[in-house]
C-alpha cells in the first residue's frame, strides 16, 4: 500500500495511506485542492510540454491558479505568487529556442542558492513550472474540469484511468 507524506500550507505534515497506485493521483487532487504538497519542486522547474499550458492539473503539486490585480495570470504555490511568462519561439542563425510557458518569481536573498536562475548580482528568478516542446499531452496531469472538448464525462474518466495507471511513477 503506498503512502503519501504531505505538507500543508501551515507546515503540518501528515502521510496518507492509498489504497492503490490507481488512487495516487486522485489522492494529490484531494489533498492539493487545499494546498497541501507532497515535495519540493526540483531547481530549474518542472518541466511538462507546451500542449499542457493551458489545461495542466494544479492541484496535483498544491498550487492555485487565479488572476492578480493587473489581470495576469498567476499560480499560488506554498504561499509564493508565480506570474505566467510566455517567452516567444526564438529562431536566427545563432540561437534557436522554442516557444516556453512559465511560471515564476522574483528570487529572494532566503531562496536556496540552487534555485536561483539568473546571473549573480543581476535579476535572478525562481522557476516553478515550464511548459515547452511537442511532447505529448499526459492524460493523466490534465485538469479534469479542462479535459478535452467532445469527450463524455464517462470516457474522460476512463482515459484518466487509464493515464493514471501508466502514470510515470
Amino acid at each position: 500500500m503506498p503512502t503519501l507524506h504531505l505538507t500543508g500550507p501551515l507546515g503540518t505534515s501528515i502521510s496518507v495511506d492509498v489504497q492503490d497506485d490507481r488512487d495516487i493521483l486522485n489522492t494529490l487532487r484531494k489533498y492539493g485542492k487545499g494546498g497541501w504538497t507532497s515535495g519540493d519542486i526540483p531547481a530549474g522547474g518542472l518541466s511538462l510540454p507546451l500542449a499542457m499550458a493551458d489545461n495542466f492539473d494544479w492541484t496535483l503539486i498544491g498550487a492555485r491558479p487565479y488572476t492578480n490585480a493587473d489581470g495576469e495570470q498567476a499560480v499560488m504555490y506554498k504561499g509564493q505568487s508565480y506570474k505566467r511568462r510566455e517567452l516567444d519561439e526564438v529562431d536566427t542563425k545563432k540561437l534557436k529556442l522554442p516557444k516556453i510557458v512559465k511560471y515564476s518569481r522574483g528570487a529572494r536573498p532566503t531562496d536556496p542558492p540552487h534555485l536561483k536562475e539568473g546571473e549573480e548580482g543581476g535579476v535572478q528568478y525562481v522557476t516553478l513550472i515550464s511548459f515547452r516542446g511537442n511532447g505529448k499531452v499526459i492524460e493523466a496531469y490534465v485538469d479534469p474540469n479542462k479535459a478535452t472538448v467532445g469527450t463524455g464525462a464517462r470516457n474522460n474518466d476512463r482515459a484518466q484511468e487509464r493515464a493514471t495507471a501508466e502514470a510515470p511513477f
